[in-house]
């Protein structure tokens, strides 16, 4: 019997071939950093030694610069620099919501656009990162879902939005300052744009550089992974990647789920909660967070809510109730609030928690669900004035 071929997409997925030149080292593992290093002619028995050098250069301190790495020799770092860059993404703009959240309009390679957000909170600061540019999902409430999927990030840009806020929060630590454990960027949710488990190596690479403790120093219960259901891809992400697990879930049937989360219609409720039950015992997490969308009149019944206690019962669940945000053209209304309450209250009583998510960043476009580069909303206007001109 052959070994089934791991959960991929089209060839548009595939990370374009980069142009050539000095090999970037953001994001490549230790084991790849290592064979790099090797490959300009790093001795063998000095390898482990410099990576680990290195690695703490760009990581913990966040140092671009080879000339800045002290500990090696200058010819070493000219070496270095002869043949590797240090590259992050390009922040293009960055716009702040009257509640402090940050939304970062993000280049990568290609000229490629993504958004990232900074949502600070009294007892943490979480960071909301892509993995795709676009979405393949077409989820009908998400205005991420509108723009067509154009390729998946590799590590270097996943873990280069990280990167790149913490260079925006000025938290990279400085030299013979005393040591701080303040974060500012305390968590990392993977909720921006794309599917995270389409992605799937380029995501456990980049999450495995922010959760090494001689970097970013990420604890892994500090990162949520959200996936709409990429079924045989969830046992592989406890057990490689070992985060914490989020699920778009927002219906209580398969008939309203495969509308809302067409992905459904491929594996359905049944099929993801049988996987979802195993994953706090294979990756040794707590709970498993499910998060539902609050659509006016189409799921936010008493009855869906009995329902959905009905479905999770067994596993270690909290449930994230999102007021839907709106976004231009949207084709579903927020729930009343009185009708969110009505709905948690049943969730609480029957033993969950059930926290109604407070919107952040709707003025600047950066709540859940509608992070869309502002290039692909202007390329889509211009399309509908000509439309709309007989052009």
């Amino acid at each position: 019997m052959t070994a089934k071929a791991p959960i991929t997409q089209d060839v548009l997925t595939i990370p374009r071939k980069l142009p050539e030149g000095p090999v970037n080292l953001v994001g490549l593992t230790r084991d790849g950093l290592r064979d790099a290093l090797l490959s300009v002619g790093t001795p063998e028995k000095q390898a482990k030694m410099r990576v680990g050098q290195i690695w703490q250069w760009i990581y913990h301190w966040g140092v671009r610069d080879f000339s800045d790495m002290t500990n090696l020799s200058k010819e070493y770092r000219a070496l270095l620099a002869e043949h590797f860059v240090i590259a992050l993404p390009e922040i293009v703009s960055k716009q702040v919501s009257a509640d402090g959240t940050r939304k970062y309009l993000v280049r990568i390679a290609g000229g490629h656009e993504v958004e990232t957000v900074y949502i600070p909170e009294a007892d943490r600061g979480t960071l909301c990162i892509s993995s795709q540019v676009g979405c393949t999902l077409t989820c009908s409430f998400c205005h991420t879902g509108t723009q067509k999927l154009v390729r998946n990030l590799t590590a270097g840009e996943i873990v280069g939005q990280v990167m790149l806020a913490r260079d925006d929060l000025g938290e990279w630590p400085e030299p013979g300052a005393p040591k701080d454990e303040t974060r500012l960027l305390s968590n990392i949710v993977l909720m921006g744009m794309g599917e995270p488990l389409y992605n799937f190596e380029s995501v456990r690479d980049a999450m495995k550089i922010a959760m090494d403790g001689e970097g970013i120093a990420l604890s892994r219960r500090r990162i949520t992974l959200s996936t709409s259901g990429v079924v045989p891809e969830i046992a592989r992400c406890a057990e490689e990647i070992g985060c914490l697990m989020a699920v778009s879930f927002h219906a209580t049937t398969d008939e309203v789920r495969d509308k809302l989360v067409p992905i459904n219609k491929r594996w359905n409720i049944k099929a993801l909660l049988d996987a979802l039950r195993e994953y706090p015992r294979l990756s040794n997490s707590e709970r498993i967070t499910f998060e539902y969308v609050m659509l006016k009149g189409v799921n936010d019944s008493d009855a869906d809510a009995r329902r959905l206690v009905k479905l999770i019962a067994g596993i270690p669940a909290k449930i994230n109730l999102i007021p839907f945000n709106e976004w231009p053209g949207a084709p579903y209304e927020r729930s009343d609030w009185e009708r969110i309450e009505a709905f948690a209250d049943i969730v609480y009583k029957a033993g969950y928690a059930s926290p109604i998510r407070t919107p952040r960043g709707e003025d600047i476009m950066a709540a859940c669900g509608q992070l869309k580069s502002a290039t692909e909303r202007a390329r889509k206007s211009r399309a509908e004035i000509a439309a709309e001109a007989g052009l």
